[in-house]
């Protein structure tokens, strides 16, 4: 009997409308189009305006594409995961309000935080369900309205996030396609340069913390930088070592969305020329956890079954890994299951 694998069926996606330009930012903060260009590649980044509405309306929204696109019946799905490190709340489950609307009444449901590496932990996550043998559809999903703990005075954090959410199904197969291996680290001494901290049980919210703006994400932008190339780049190396890749091997990178100057570092470390990394941060910026599911979305017209991909993350905590994943199918064709 063949070794079942994980591989990814379906992908669906969701941005909203409004776009945060930098030459807007520029009237905003300290700032120019040609500096946040030059020093992160992003050009623009959307922004959920609408009012009540958080991670779960840009979850909802990536799942029905997905859905609508692979008529997929959702009460089929057995888990629904939602990656992201901005929760519509701090009690109630945003994956299971998530897993309602889009009609997964038989699936059960959890979130999953691990700041910028969420999605791919997720996939980590998502791949030992169905290899386990108990679950055969996993819908994942990565979704942040980063928007609502930015502070859009702060030069530092405001250039670079954006809301955003892409969604993937996992299923069986038996070929041999899907994920394949995985380095996944986490660092916490690290988490004090990348954090929002104020609203969890260590840190709760004052009236002074919302004066002083303590509730806004921060990060110390150099030393998240440095850490960001060395390790995603090492754990993107590491995966080609011990699997016998080269870089013939691999078709496709899909690096975290967080700055350009890292994505690029990563493929010059693994001597990928540009055509095989997969890059969209111009359009969305830093998307957190959706990164990842919003490049595979923008990507599938040309991705081809049997393509290796290998995914590269790091986030705060900190947090970084990678994984290799073989494609399971052709767009323009019948997916496998």
């Amino acid at each position: 009997m063949s070794k079942i694998s994980a591989a990814i069926t379906a992908v669906g996606a969701y941005v909203p409308e409004f776009v945060l330009t930098n030459v807007m930012l520029e009237k905003m903060v300290d700032t120019n189009d040609e500096w946040i260009t030059t020093r992160t590649g992003i050009k623009e980044r959307r922004i959920l305006k609408a009012e009540g509405k958080g991670t779960s309306f840009l979850a909802i929204k990536a799942a029905q594409d997905l859905i609508q696109k692979t008529n997929l019946d959702p009460t089929t799905i057995d888990l629904v995961l939602v990656a992201t490190a901005t929760p519509d709340m701090k009690a109630a489950s945003t994956a299971s309000y998530t897993a309602t609307q889009i009609g997964a009444t038989n699936a059960f449901s959890y979130d999953m935080d691990a700041a910028c590496s969420s999605f791919l932990f997720g996939m980590s996550s998502a791949a030992s369900y169905i290899e386990s043998g108990r679950y055969k559809k996993i819908l994942l999903i990565g979704a942040d309205k980063m928007s609502s703990i930015i502070n859009y005075k702060d030069r530092a954090t405001c250039i670079i996030f954006g809301d955003g959410a892409g969604a993937v199904l996992f299923e069986p197969n038996d070929e041999n396609l899907g994920l394949q291996d995985e380095y996944l680290r986490t660092d916490g001494s690290g988490r004090e340069f990348l954090q929002a901290t104020y609203g969890g049980s260590s840190y709760s919210i004052t009236h002074e913390v919302l004066d002083n703006g303590g509730h806004y994400a921060f990060q110390e932008g150099r030393t998240v930088f440095k850490n960001a190339v060395s390790n995603m780049a090492d754990a993107a190396v590491k995966i080609l070592e011990r699997n016998n890749l080269t870089k013939d091997d691999i078709q496709w990178l899909a690096a975290h969305q967080a700055n350009k100057r890292i994505i690029d570092a990563t493929a010059q470390r693994m001597n990928l020329e540009d055509s095989k990394v997969m890059m969209n941060i111009e359009k969305y910026g830093n998307t957190t956890s959706a990164t990842l599911p919003l490049l595979l979305n923008d990507y599938e017209d040309q991705l081809k079954k049997g393509d290796n991909i290998i995914f590269a993350a790091f986030g705060g905590g900190f947090s970084w890994g990678a994984i290799h994943l073989k494609w399971a199918y052709t767009k323009h064709k019948t997916n496998l299951n």
